[in-house]
């Protein structure tokens, strides 16, 4: 019963996020997280809602990250091009290491950079939220990386189709450079469909495939976490994985199986994604702006440097592949 108040108001907050996605470019995710911070820090909350709101951050994300795996087909790869799976896969793990090495020569939180280069590199809030926990993410830093990773798709929205075309891109290889730089499936959607139709379907097909590498780098993360666990650590911690991350290993089996009718994908995919914006909005209501004012500039700029390296580079691998 003591949860109830606390789940309420993050549900209220998630349809809030929901409604207002409708008339805002912003994600409905990145809105839950920016309306919690903003309940969070503006309106002293009893303590009451204290149980509902972690039940919410940990128990309900848990169960999201589970369920949205049941959005990646590995059929997907059937439709791309070899060339296009090569610039997938060799910027993503690019930005990753890019990531890190800013991250060392400008001092910031490598764990922060690391997640910030997935997040981007990958598919967005879901890539942060299914990987923040592997890595001990503090939960300030992971809300503020939704938060950057969002915006900066909302910029490349409109800035990367215009780059696309002073480069005299053809369309497939214009689709190309938005899904593989934009964060977000509706960012690379709506930029590719804002161009042409083809433009809209090579961005779409591209992004799937960046997302499809979702599950290869969270079982990358287990396995980083646990060869740097200390020696003290028994094996059974170290190899641990938590139950979400199987749940998804599952739901993504079971979309690419075909077993599944497509009402029931949809429902499930429906689901997750609702039960992501409620966590998200209580993620957001345990954000303290001071917190984020403390690191937030060095963040940006951080996040900076990795969207410019991704969108460079594959420009550069487009040119030569």
């Amino acid at each position: 019963m003591d949860k109830l108040y606390g789940i309420f108001l993050c549900v209220v907050i998630a349809l809030g996020a929901i409604f207002l996605s409708n008339y805002i470019i912003i994600g409905s995710v990145a809105i839950a997280v920016i309306l919690g911070a903003l309940i969070g820090n503006t309106m002293p909350l009893s303590s009451k809602f204290n149980s509902g709101i972690t039940f919410s951050e940990k128990t309900l994300l848990a169960i999201a990250i589970s369920l949205l795996g049941i959005n990646l087909d590995f059929n997907i790869l059937m439709q791309l091009g070899f060339n296009t799976i090569i610039i997938i896969i060799l910027s993503l793990i690019a930005t990753i290491f890019f990531g890190t090495y800013i991250a060392n020569q400008r001092n910031f939180d490598k764990t922060f950079a690391q997640i910030l280069s997935i997040g981007n590199g990958v598919c967005g809030s879901a890539a942060i939220a299914a990987t923040k926990d592997i890595v001990k993410l503090d939960k300030q830093k992971a809300a503020l990386a939704v938060a950057i990773v969002n915006l900066l798709g909302t910029v490349g929205l409109f800035i990367l189709p215009i780059i696309g075309l002073l480069l005299g891109l053809n369309d497939v290889d214009m689709g190309i450079l938005l899904g593989n730089t934009l964060q977000s499936v509706g960012h690379a959607i709506a930029a590719g469909f804002s161009v042409n139709e083809t433009v809209g379907q090579s961005a779409t097909i591209t992004k799937m495939g960046r997302i499809l590498l979702l599950t290869p780098i969270i079982i990358w993360l287990i396995f980083q976490v646990s060869k740097n666990s200390t020696t003290q650590t028994s094996l059974k911690e170290k190899i641990s994985v938590p139950f979400f991350i199987v749940g998804f290993i599952i739901t993504s089996i079971l979309a690419t199986s075909g077993i599944l009718p497509k009402e029931t994908i949809d429902l499930i995919s429906n689901i997750s994604e609702l039960t992501l914006i409620i966590a998200m909005s209580a993620i957001g209501l345990k954000i303290s702006f001071n917190a984020i004012k403390q690191s937030g500039w060095d963040a940006f700029v951080l996040a900076g440097y990795i969207f410019k390296f991704q969108i460079i580079l594959t420009i550069l691998l487009i040119a030569i592949l």
